[in-house]
């Protein structure tokens, strides 16, 4: 029985038989073992799978919230920009009536379009 014991390859940590393997049918030694096929290997449960995608679509949430976020800043920036462009070219329209006009008539004209343009929005 000592003898059996000795002959066998035993792993002295974990008491199982080691796997021996002699040389290889074809010949090519100096490639690694090959693992045998396991078409279902890579299958997670479906528990798993839930909680994954539960994941990607909380991290696909917050990436549209910061999408969003950023376009409606850049909105934000271009309303300013085209604010103060019609701001610039209404004042500079009032400066060429103003040459042509008198003063208080310009006034007048500005009081009568800011009131037409409350009435419009």
């Amino acid at each position: 029985m000592a003898v059996e014991a000795a002959n066998s390859p035993v792993d002295a940590v974990s008491g199982k038989t080691a796997q021996v393997s002699g040389i290889r049918k074809n010949g090519k030694q100096w490639h690694q073992p090959r693992k045998p096929f396991r078409p279902t290997a890579g299958q997670t449960t479906y528990a798993k799978r839930v909680v994954k995608q539960a994941q990607e679509a909380e991290v696909k949430k917050m990436e549209n919230e910061m999408k969003a976020e950023k376009e409606a800043l850049r909105q934000r920036r271009i309303q300013a920009i085209r604010d103060r462009r019609e701001a610039k070219e209404e004042r500079e329209r009032y400066e060429k009536m103003a040459e042509k006009m008198h003063r208080k008539r310009v006034e007048r004209l500005k009081r009568r379009e800011k009131r037409n343009k409350l009435l419009k929005s």
